[in-house]
């Protein structure tokens, strides 16, 4: 027995014959739909809690993880420049402007001890920010169905980036100090691993990794024929003397080490939208593809800005984070006497600019964090965001505070988790 379809009308009605005509009748009435791709992927929750906040004037957010301070006045310097040569409104090499390449080469050998040319077997790219460097970096390097390790917590957008290129996250947990578990990365390592990813200083969490740890990741890759993907993006962020270190370093490391690293925090250039990545020339090839497909070039207006910004150099960075750290004593100050009632735990942070809290609170984090903006007006991000799927984390963020709304921001946090523990 024929089962009745339900005859369209109007506009739609025309739409059908008009497929129809073309032979396309079955298609006519499909609703079209998303890639399957894409609905595996976690949706970034930076604009869930944007969405609280804008919905709750007055919120000090907690939350996104960007610093207070605008790029230095050389870099701005540079737009004048930039709009003096007309060609400059045209693209440019695919890989940055030369004069950009070579400052950041010269800041890497400098600062990093990273050597970068012909002679050293790796080459340097300029991209659109520190995310679009990871995405070139994972179509590089793999193919659906490969593997990525990512010790937990992860940062999202590189779980997301890495789903969406159709290879699969293994997901290794970190220690009690959110520090890395050598045996465990090991022990996850297949014949479709790709890379081992590692992020130092971390987000979400503020540690450090010691350069004897990232060593050993790093001889692990070289052994498994595997690459070591290494995230630098909070290279300048670290405190209380805890020095930050380069795989890319490590002589022999070239072949196997693909490094990224970012202006958005230590310049204050996040929506300038300029990274740059090293990585070994066996890759040059395909890495050309990808970038000239998805951007063609970086932006040239914000690749002069970054010259200027390079030209100030460190200087301008650490005597920003001299207001930082001072910030960061704070918080964490204020965070302690939670701690020492029981109420979380507070794992060293000794980089980045973030503390991650695990609440001893029965709610999900999410509901957590919607509670904090709802009735307490502070906002953080929910822990789950980054792997985590048992207790109730937070990730706190420090760096978009200037030290007035540091004190208010954070007691407000402190408040309403005393207050939502006491409810139960």
């Amino acid at each position: 027995m024929a089962i009745a379809r339900p005859t369209p009308s109007g506009r739609s009605a025309r739409k059908a014959c008009g497929l129809a005509a073309f032979g396309f009748a079955s298609l006519a009435m499909t609703p079209l739909s998303a890639s399957r791709r894409l609905a595996a992927v976690q949706s970034p929750i930076i604009p869930v809690v944007a969405d609280l906040i804008r919905a709750h004037p007055g919120t000090i957010s907690l939350g996104q993880g960007v610093v207070n301070y605008g790029p230095p006045p050389a870099a701005l310097d540079q737009i004048a420049r930039f709009l003096a040569e007309p060609a400059n409104h045209k693209y440019q090499p695919v890989a940055g402007i030369p004069a950009l390449v070579d400052a950041l080469e010269q800041k890497l050998a400098a600062e990093n001890g990273v050597r970068v040319g012909a002679a050293h077997g790796n080459r340097t790219m300029v991209t659109a920010g520190g995310n679009q460097a990871f995405l070139n970096a994972v179509l590089a390097i793999g193919d659906p169905g490969d593997e990525f390790i990512l010790p937990t917590p992860y940062y999202f957008n590189h779980e997301m980036a890495v789903t969406m290129a159709s290879c699969r996250p293994v997901l290794v947990p970190t220690d009690a100090q959110h520090q890395l578990d050598l045996a465990a990365l090991r022990a996850a390592i297949t014949p479709r691993t790709r890379a081992i990813l590692t992020v130092s200083p971390n987000n979400p969490t503020g540690a450090v990794y010691p350069a004897a740890t990232l060593r050993a990741v790093n001889a692990l890759c070289a052994e498994h024929g595997i690459f070591h993907l290494h995230d630098e993006a909070y290279e300048y962020f670290t405190y209380d003397g805890v020095a930050h270190f380069s795989p890319a370093s490590i002589p022999g490391a070239a072949a196997h080490t693909i490094s990224l690293y970012s202006l958005s925090k230590s310049y204050g250039f996040a929506s300038w939208r300029i990274g740059w990545m090293v990585y070994p020339a066996a890759l040059e090839a395909a890495l050309r593809k990808i970038q000239d497909t998805v951007v063609i070039c970086p932006p040239v207006i914000s690749q002069y800005a970054a010259l200027g910004a390079l030209s100030a150099g460190a200087p301008y960075v650490h005597e920003k984070l001299r207001a930082l750290a001072a910030v960061r004593a704070t918080v964490h100050s204020a965070l302690a006497p939670l701690v020492a009632d029981g109420l979380c735990e507070l794992p060293p942070a000794d980089g980045a600019f973030y503390f991650f809290l695990r609440v001893h609170s029965a709610l999900a984090p999410l509901a957590l964090a919607e509670r904090l903006v709802r009735e307490h007006r502070v906002a953080v991000i929910p822990g789950n965001a980054f792997g985590l799927t048992h207790g109730c984390p937070l990730r706190v963020a420090y760096g978009a505070l200037a030290a007035d709304t540091a004190a208010e921001g954070i007691g407000r946090l402190v408040h309403g988790l005393r207050a939502i523990q006491r409810e139960g």
